[in-house]
């Protein structure tokens, strides 16, 4: 089956498939968001959104999504804007050097990037192309890739905020390697009401067996659950610069009901990645579901906003 007729095969068989293929050809755009979002919900996990009273993690984050709007979290989600942000907060030191900002992709010189580098657009979650050689580095396809982004507004298909007006444009970074042909871990610390709780790695991230997520507490021991993805076989090393990390992130995170705070490790220190307020679009499940309601827990709602 050709990946056309694929597709709308799923589309007419798989409600869900059927609704983010609505979603992208903008007919919800006109719902408002708590309709929309309560339809994704049900999509997603067979039961109803209570926005009234929430208690799971994923119910917890669509509320904030409606409730929590701080227009600083605009910057924070823009991954150019972020970066003088995060550097006026923290230091300058902890940043990926940003190599250039473009609005078109044919406005980028490839002569002038060094042989490795990252694209991302600014704007999304996934408009990324890695270059590790550049002379092999397909240009035609990262266009495509990069371009498919650019023309996408990334709130309408989970209706996260902050990203609503974000301008789309394209950054390259320093392609950044803790050891030469070893792909970075990524570190993702979760942090309810400005205390990291919790510490996801994202491992494996480009194996043959797909990602693995795997969590651990504050004292990394691992913890007994999964969202989405696969826990990884084997235990993943502590960061050396851990207990910096989570300095950092609580400084980032102070004021905030939720947030993630990611960060890479090179060289036993700690680089900034980007800052997550729903991660999953608070739309993964976990296994076993009880640990939706445990982290649901920790997050407090902001009473001024109506939450409890």
């Amino acid at each position: 089956m050709s990946s056309v007729l694929k597709k709308i095969s799923e589309c007419v068989t798989n409600p869900k498939t059927r609704f983010m293929y609505m979603s992208r050809l903008g007919i919800y755009n006109k719902w408002s968001d708590e309709k929309y979002l309560k339809k994704l919900y049900f999509l997603n996990f067979g039961k109803k959104l209570d926005l009234g009273n929430p208690k799971t993690f994923n119910e917890k984050l669509q509320w904030l999504k409606i409730h929590d709007r701080k227009p600083e979290y605009t910057t924070m989600v823009d991954k150019y804007a972020v970066k003088k942000y995060v550097a006026d907060k923290i230091g300058e030191e902890y940043i990926i050097p940003t190599l250039g900002v473009w609005e078109r992709f044919d406005e980028i010189d490839f002569d002038e990037l060094p042989d490795q580098f990252v694209l991302k657009c600014t704007h999304d979650s996934g408009g990324l192309a890695i270059c590790k050689d550049k002379r092999t580095f397909d240009i035609k396809a990262a266009r495509e890739k990069i371009e498919k982004s650019l023309k996408r507004n990334y709130y309408w298909s989970g209706r996260e905020w902050p990203y609503k007006n974000v301008p789309p444009r394209i950054i390259a970074e320093k392609y950044m390697t803790q050891i030469e042909g070893e792909d970075l871990n990524d570190y993702k610390l979760m942090c309810f009401n400005s205390k990291v709780k919790a510490t996801f790695v994202c491992s494996n991230r480009f194996s043959p067996d797909g990602l693995n997520v795997t969590f651990y507490d504050t004292e990394w021991n691992r913890m007994p659950f999964e969202r989405h993805y696969k826990a990884a076989t084997n235990d993943v090393v502590k960061p050396k610069s851990y207990e910096e990390m989570v300095a950092i992130a609580e400084k980032l995170a102070q004021d905030i009901p939720f947030v993630r705070v990611d960060f890479y490790e090179i060289k036993d220190k700690p680089y900034f990645g980007e800052l997550t307020f729903f991660p999953g679009s608070g739309l993964e499940e976990f296994r076993p579901d009880e640990w939706d309601d445990k982290l649901g827990q920790l997050v407090k709602l902001p009473e001024n906003l109506g939450g409890g």
